[in-house]
């Protein structure tokens, strides 16, 4: 007979899974949770669709750690759906469990093993596997997407002092940030990482061969966009377009947890854009886009505006997050753009053109425009000008009031009238993280905070700065998640 507590943790486990689901158990002591653990627990996972551990709770060794600690280290690997503590003899467990699989390690498979009579009674099987050496780096990768390295940032302290303020006021300023109610339109992409193991060269052609460990989605385009802006304390709205497919909800689904009021219209003419990044060994190998470029269509068109006349009243700030992927065809920007100067609504642009396509001067009277210095040239179709001429160049055709020009590792020049005598000034700023991991998130969370600044009245100086914290967080790990007030707050705290 199972020990009470046991019996309790199986029945919920067997609700929980359902008639449709495949349980896999696994049984150890435990003691340090090693390399060797999370192959063989990877490869477990792997086996069905519920991973359950037991922690043998007393294996009568004195050396070993306690029972809790033991069941804590187990139950903070990411692949571990239950553990519990084992009470009973496994073969016990089994046959109350019913599992489909029972993994042990590749050690066991010339010894007795007493779960295989009951796995056979009911059809169950008995694997043996220590994993795979591949897998037992999995922890650090998932870990990468989650974390960043604060040592790797810098903070210029010229810069603050030829524009008067301190470092430590830019607080002030992200304080203001949860008045702003922020609507955010454009492209929304899911962002597909899937980080790989390197094998080799293939033999028969020059081809670098890789395995597939980890995949991890994330929200990213406008999605990413609105979900920056939420995370540093905004109300925040998002009116975009997706296709009728499983990454459409599934964006639904992230930017409800980011608590993003996301009204995604569906377009059956394209899939949701997706774009999938091969990684191995902290290097971008490849990057497929799966996507359409098409202009929406009118009545996609008349829609979006008719939301836009409808949300407009209560918003303080509207951002355009435009991908060149036809969300923003030029007539409804410039609808849209009528509506706002009509209510005196700030408007900041950025517009990304991965292609020879893309016009960020298209986004006229804005308060901030963004481009790469490849984006300002491709809009003046000017390849020869210095940076200074280019930009001021692009701020008159676009007439925006400011104007930042991104150069990648070369950092941002910031350029703004409002000079003495209308003069126009410029000044420029390094790249803050000297070591970033994935670069790929750096302009939208940079560019939303510089809009967010400067919609609550700070100055493009500090506005230029303290989205170069914003970034420099952003980079610092793999993957679109949001950055937060907080994560700021702890850099400008540093």
């Amino acid at each position: 007979m199972l020990h009470p507590e046991t019996e309790a943790t199986l029945q919920g486990i067997r609700a929980e899974a359902g008639p449709d689901r495949a349980i896999v158990f696994v049984s150890g002591n435990f003691n340090i949770v090693h390399p060797g653990h999370l192959r063989l627990l990877k490869f477990a996972a792997e086996c069905g669709d519920v991973l359950v551990v037991g922690v043998v709770a007393d294996p009568g060794f004195d050396w070993m750690l306690p029972s809790d600690l033991r069941l804590e280290g187990v139950h903070a690997i990411g692949f571990v759906d239950h553990a519990f503590l084992l009470r009973d003899r496994p073969e016990d467990v089994v046959a109350a469990l019913k599992p489909a699989v029972v993994v042990k390690g590749k050690e066991h498979e010339g010894a007795d093993n007493p779960e295989k009579p009951v796995l056979d009674s009911y059809g169950g099987r008995l694997l043996f596997s220590s994993g795979e050496v591949a897998f037992s780096s999995l922890d650090l990768i998932r870990r990468e997407f989650r974390e960043f390295n604060p040592s790797s940032i810098f903070k210029p302290l010229d810069y603050p002092r030829r524009h008067r303020f301190d470092v430590a006021d830019l607080k002030t300023v992200l304080a203001k940030f949860p008045t702003l109610k922020v609507l955010v339109i454009g492209d929304l992409i899911v962002d597909e990482y899937i980080a790989c193991d390197p094998l080799g060269m293939s033999q028969e052609d020059p081809t670098i061969v890789v395995t597939p460990v980890l995949r991890e989605l994330f929200v990213g385009g406008a999605g990413i966009v609105a979900g920056h802006a939420a995370g540093m304390g905004c109300k925040v709205s998002l009116l975009t377009v997706g296709g009728k497919d499983a990454m459409a909800d599934l964006a639904r689904e992230r930017l409800a947890s980011y608590d993003v009021d996301a009204t995604i219209l569906t377009d059956e003419s394209r899939p949701t854009t997706c774009k999938q990044r091969f990684r191995a060994g902290n290097k971008t190998l490849l990057r497929v886009s799966h996507l359409k470029q098409h202009d929406i269509d009118v009545d996609l068109q008349d829609s979006m505006l008719a939301t836009v006349r409808d949300k407009l009243p209560n918003i303080d700030l509207v951002v355009f997050s435009d991908f060149n992927y036809g969300c923003l065809p030029t007539k409804l920007v410039e609808a849209i753009s009528a509506l706002c100067r009509e209510r005196s609504i700030p408007m900041v642009a950025d517009s990304q053109s991965s292609s020879q396509v893309g016009d960020i001067s298209r986004f006229r009277n804005m308060l901030l425009i963004k481009p790469t210095e490849r984006e300002a040239r491709l809009a003046l179709r000017d390849f020869d000008s210095g940076l200074v001429v280019l930009v001021e160049a692009l701020r008159q055709k676009a007439k925006a009031k400011n104007v930042i020009l991104t150069l990648a590792a070369e950092g941002l020049l910031v350029h703004a009238a409002g000079g003495r005598g209308g003069s126009v000034l410029t000044d420029r700023l390094p790249a803050f993280n000297t070591a970033p991991k994935d670069a790929a998130g750096a302009g939208d969370s940079f560019f939303v905070c510089a809009g967010l600044a400067l919609a609550v009245g700070t100055d493009i100086w500090r506005a230029a700065y303290l989205a170069s914290i914003a970034a420099a967080c952003q980079v610092g790990r793999i993957g679109n998640i949001p950055v937060t007030a907080a994560d700021i707050i702890k850099e400008l705290d540093a």
